[in-house]
C-alpha cells in the first residue's frame, strides 16, 4: 500500500530535519528536465507542497482510465509505464502523470512499481501556482511532452 510521509514536528532538531528535507526535494527537482529552467526560489516553494509517497514492488502508481490531477517525480526506484501500444521503463529523475496536470482526462497509461519506489507528488493547484510565478516551467512541460511523443515508437516487449 502506498504510504505518504510527513515531516516530524516539535523540537528544534525537527525543524532542521524539515529544512534539509526541503533542500533534498529541491535537489531532486533540479534533476528533472521539466524543472531544469525553473528558478531556485520557485523550486523551494514547490518543495514545501510536494508530498512524499512510497510504493512497493508491483503496486500501481496510476491506473489507465482514472482521472487524477497530479504528477509524480520519481526520486528512487524504477517504474514501468504500460499502454496497449507501448512500454517504457523509467527511473530517478523521471516524471509520470504530467498530462493530468494539463488536461484532466482519463490517464492513458498504467504505472507500476518495478522496485520499491519513492516519489514526490505535485498536485495541480500547486503546479498552477508555480506556473504563475515561473513561466519557464511551461517550456519544461513542452520539452517533456515532445520527448514522450518521440518515445511512442518504443515497442512493448512480447511476453
Amino acid at each position: 500500500m502506498a504510504r505518504t510521509g510527513s515531516a516530524p514536528a516539535g523540537r528544534r532538531a525537527d525543524i532542521v530535519d524539515r529544512v534539509l528535507l526541503a533542500v533534498e526535494r529541491v535537489a531532486a527537482l533540479r534533476k528533472v528536465e521539466l524543472f531544469s529552467n525553473t528558478p531556485g526560489r520557485v523550486l523551494a516553494g514547490l518543495a514545501h507542497v510536494l508530498e512524499e509517497v512510497e510504493f512497493a514492488v508491483g503496486e500501481e502508481l496510476m491506473a489507465a482510465g482514472t482521472v487524477e490531477d497530479w504528477l509524480f517525480v520519481v526520486v528512487d526506484g524504477e517504474v514501468e509505464v504500460l499502454r496497449d501500444d507501448r512500454w517504457l521503463r523509467l527511473g530517478p529523475g523521471s516524471v509520470v502523470g504530467e498530462m493530468g496536470l494539463l488536461d484532466p482526462q482519463p490517464r492513458s497509461a498504467t504505472i507500476i512499481a518495478l522496485t520499491p519506489v519513492q516519489v514526490l507528488r505535485l498536485r495541480r493547484e500547486a503546479f498552477d501556482e508555480a506556473l504563475r510565478f515561473s513561466p519557464e516551467i511551461a517550456r519544461g512541460v513542452i520539452v517533456e511532452l515532445v520527448r514522450r511523443l518521440r518515445e511512442t515508437h518504443v515497442p512493448r516487449p512480447t511476453p
